[in-house]
């Protein structure tokens, strides 16, 4: 593994699985859905917008410390803010932030032989990932909630894993964690997706920010997973 981008690929990061907030509370499933879709497909193209101008100017990635903090910080600001106009805000800066620190590890990947195929198919899995889980979802109706204990735990363990990857240098555990986050952000996916059905989440800012998390874990993952087989070492 390359230490440069170690930082990036091994700092897994996490959706929170909140449950909703009074204000929200009255507020039907569908409309959710709907300003849950609507909301992350803006962050989604906010954040690669941020993303592309963090490559494109070779901005140097922030760290480990650092990015874990501003992640948390952020975080928690959406969550304290999500019952009001100002959650919106706190939601575009944190995806913002996101996208900032996925530039340098796009850049990373590109500048390897075959890195443009390598990233292309990481954004094509996410996205077949994503719409196939949410289709399953949004057809069948079923319910996941009870995946939220496993995912939770999974979660936790794989942070743990993760930063014992980076700072021990333990290229086999980085990927063995991100095999795990493959799996445990297509669960998010639909663990999220089905509360959001079946009236378990009723705050549309909360939702997108679980989702889009999920997203970014997944689309991070599959680079290295990918950029992995790909590598001559």
């Amino acid at each position: 593994m390359n230490e440069s981008n170690a930082w990036g690929k091994s700092a897994v990061v996490y959706s929170t699985g909140t449950a909703a907030t009074p204000d929200s509370a009255s507020m039907p499933a569908h409309r959710v859905l709907r300003n849950t879709y609507a909301l992350l497909a803006l962050t989604l193209t906010f954040s690669a917008a941020v993303a592309a101008v963090s490559a494109a100017l070779r901005l140097p990635h922030p760290g480990i410390i650092l990015t874990l903090v501003g992640y948390f910080g952020l975080l928690f600001a959406t969550y304290k803010l999500s019952s009001s106009v100002w959650g919106l805000g706190a939601v575009f800066a944190l995806t913002g932030f996101m996208g900032y620190t996925l530039g340098p590890i796009v850049n990373h990947y590109l500048a390897i032989t075959g890195g443009g195929e390598i990233v292309s198919m990481a954004f094509g899995g996410t996205a077949l990932i994503f719409f196939g889980l949410s289709a399953w979802v949004l057809t069948s109706k079923r319910d996941f909630s009870f995946m939220g204990g496993f995912l939770f735990a999974g979660m936790i363990v794989a942070l743990l894993a993760g930063l014992a990857a980076v700072f021990f240098q333990m290229p086999a555990l980085s990927l063995a964690v991100s095999a795990a986050v493959v799996l445990l952000m297509s669960g998010m996916i639909l663990f999220e997706t089905s509360r959001i059905v079946n009236g378990g989440e009723t705050n549309y800012i909360l939702a997108t920010v679980s989702l889009f998390v999920s997203i970014f874990n997944l689309f991070t993952s599959l680079l290295q997973l990918l950029g992995f087989m790909n590598s001559d070492d």
